[in-house]
């Protein structure tokens, strides 16, 4: 915002999510408010004036019987409303995120996490020095501003704040989620090592009968039994099953 005495000039984004490129635009509005007029300039067509725009033609509302300072909070007022639609379309990418997130996460959901981050990072770097400019707007002693007007102002103001709350609230349960990715996926893997480790406990005593009486010597006295083979694998079977059955008992299994 600056103040060259006869008018005042504020420049600030227009945000927009585009659900084609799954991303937020931005694009720079700049207003001119002079003593009895208002010009602005905007880098593409289409934008959040049209309320406006349909208000002062059907003569409804204030902005006819208001002056220009009114008409420029006005504008500012509907592009800040805009932040929190697109605020809101992004908490659903959130929620929806979140909800995969403890269902199944996958190597998607991480991308998909990072994706919201970094549109965190660029709203917080398109709205936090807006504060600072409608902050100056309302305390800025020039004859172009009423101070009926700073009381809509200092609305504003507050809008703005809550704009910059709900970005930082998004931001810290984005980091949140993270966290809990990695520990998703941690926890993942200790179930799949603690089941292979199991196996493997089980195993290794039946390995070892295996191998006692897969030695090739002449003399061993079970060789000569006629129910030798069975027996070693009744031992095998029971040896399993008690292992088994002691790995539930310690609710391991």
């Amino acid at each position: 915002m600056e103040d060259f005495v006869d008018y005042i000039f504020v420049t600030l984004k227009m945000l927009h999510y585009s659900d084609e490129e799954k991303e937020t635009k931005a694009e720079q509005v700049s207003v001119i408010l002079g003593s009895n007029f208002v010009i602005s300039f905007q880098e593409s067509e289409g934008d959040v004036f049209d309320p406006i725009r349909e208000r002062i033609r059907a003569d409804k509302g204030r902005i006819r019987k208001m002056g220009a300072d009114y008409l420029t909070y006005a504008l500012m007022d509907a592009i800040i409303d805009n932040y929190f639609t697109l605020l809101e379309k992004l908490g659903e990418g959130i929620e929806d995120t979140e909800e995969e997130l403890v269902v199944y996460p996958t190597p998607e959901t991480l991308q998909a996490i990072h994706h919201l981050k970094r549109e965190m990072i660029f709203l917080r770097k398109s709205v936090w020095p807006l504060r600072e400019v409608i902050n100056r707007l309302e305390r800025w002693e020039s004859s172009l501003i009423n101070k009926s007007t700073s009381i809509y102002l200092r609305d504003l103001y507050d809008h703005t704040i809550q704009v910059i709350d709900s970005i930082e609230t998004f931001r810290d349960v984005l980091s949140g989620m993270l966290d809990i990715y990695l520990s998703s996926v941690s926890n993942r893997m200790n179930e799949v090592m603690k089941v292979l480790t199991i196996i493997a406990t089980i195993f290794i005593p039946l390995t070892l009968i295996a191998g006692i009486y897969g030695m090739n010597f002449k003399f061993m006295p079970e060789l000569e039994m006629f129910v030798g083979y069975p027996l070693v694998l009744l031992s095998m079977l029971c040896v399993g099953i008690i292992m088994v059955a002691y790995f539930r008992k310690k609710k391991w299994l």
